[in-house]
């Protein structure tokens, strides 16, 4: 008799987001002639930048001959794209980061969600709350959870973000062997200095312990004095792995291109405390179970790196930006208390009620889509987070409608 892993059985009974899209999916059809303007989900919504464009139609031509054909790739990435992220990313911010301990991948949300693979069932892990909800869901999957009981997972230690904490999460009283950070953050849009970041570098150094460090939006950050990378902070080499993407920042979200850092000194230890190399741990797992990314994916994904590809970028990124201020402002008009939208594509508006009664109103009244805090975890319960990602003729539109309907 095949059996099943049970403690997928433990999950809740659907994905955030596939609640949301049911409800949207329910009003669209119920209310055929309304038009509905979608802030809720991060998924970007202007095209390719021109230089990957072109980077990638070069490939594809390439493709096409048999003297510039490519087969498999290594499944670390090529060279090329390892090297061109390492020196514009890394090092040029002073973190000595080498080509060789980025691994390419097809997301950050993959990378983040199998990562756990390398640790053992019985650590004590350390999640953020709200949260992303593939950090806390994958460890569920794994076995590292007791029962679902009001609203949180027995077993996971939650760090709480709260308007108290300028939703920056204190260091733990107890002992944990495995933290996830994720700056800018997802769902709130705050950011971290670096002297906050030092005190979780520091604490993962003494105590022996992981950070996995989800910088998906830190092109988002304009504020200099902000850290980019958690390599920026000394000592992270040692204790931190980090996970980038080129979805937000270059538009790749259907195009699918990220990477992950692990350092070669980054340790992990067995039941005898002898240290291991979670590089090569990673890269193990990496060969095993993935294919590589595309060569014409890739070299688009190189193609960011060009003088050109910079600014387009940077446009890229200061147009959702732009989004971003329009929705504080409105916010701020309304009465309504916020954090993020600054540094961050995401503003995390205190709702003054039920998160889903909050969703249920704007997708009703004003025919507007965001994101329920409570999905994100207990201390997300009456928030809501609104995206900046969509054009700005819709978010223009989206928050006429909304001073409309709460005004």
């Amino acid at each position: 008799m095949i059996t099943i892993n049970e403690n997928y059985l433990k999950l809740q009974a659907s994905y955030l987001f596939s609640d949301i899209a049911k409800r949207v999916s329910n009003f669209q059809e119920n209310n055929p002639e309304k038009d509905v303007i979608k802030l809720g989900i991060g998924d970007v919504t202007k095209g390719l930048t021109p230089a990957s464009i072109e980077a990638f139609h070069k490939a594809v031509d390439e493709m096409a001959e048999d003297s510039s054909f490519r087969g498999y790739g290594p499944e670390q990435g090529y060279g090329f794209l390892r090297e061109a992220i390492a020196e514009n990313e890394f090092q040029a911010r002073g973190a000595d980061i080498q080509a060789d301990e980025i691994f390419v991948s097809d997301g950050a949300k993959c990378d983040s969600g199998n990562i756990q693979e390398l640790f053992s069932q019985d650590i004590t892990v350390a999640i953020p709350d709200p949260v992303y909800p593939v950090y806390l869901d994958t460890n569920v999957m794994a076995g590292r959870t007791g029962t679902f009981e009001k609203g949180r997972f027995k077993g996971i230690v939650y760090l709480d973000c709260t308007k108290d904490n300028n939703f920056v999460p204190a260091l733990p009283k107890e002992q944990v062997d495995l933290i996830y950070l994720c700056f800018p953050n997802n769902p709130t849009g705050t950011t971290i200095s670096k002297e906050e970041l030092k005190t979780w570098v520091d604490y993962a150094r003494d105590n022996k312990a992981l950070i996995l460090f989800d910088a998906a939006y830190e092109a988002f950050i304009r504020d200099e004095n902000l850290p980019k990378s958690i390599y920026e902070i000394e000592g992270a080499k040692e204790v931190a792995i980090e996970f980038r993407s080129f979805s937000k920042n270059a538009g790749f979200t259907g195009t699918r291109c990220a990477y992950t850092v692990v350092p070669k000194e980054c340790l992990a230890y067995d039941k005898d405390g002898k240290s291991h190399s979670l590089h090569a741990l990673w890269n193990r797992r990496h060969c095993t179970k993935f294919n590589g990314v595309s060569y014409p994916v890739q070299r688009a994904a190189e193609a960011i790196y060009t003088e050109a590809g910079k600014a387009q970028c940077k446009a890229l990124v200061d147009y959702y930006l732009e989004n971003a201020a329009t929705i504080r402002k409105t916010m701020a008009s309304l009465g309504y208390e916020y954090v993020g939208g600054n540094n961050s594509p995401y503003i995390w508006i205190e709702g003054k009620m039920d998160s889903w009664d909050f969703f249920d109103m704007l997708l009703n009244k004003a025919g507007v889509v965001c994101t329920p805090g409570a999905g994100f975890g207990t201390c997300g319960e009456g928030y809501i987070r609104i995206s900046a990602f969509n054009s700005h003729k819709n978010v223009k539109e989206a928050m006429k409608r909304l001073t409309k309907a709460l005004g």
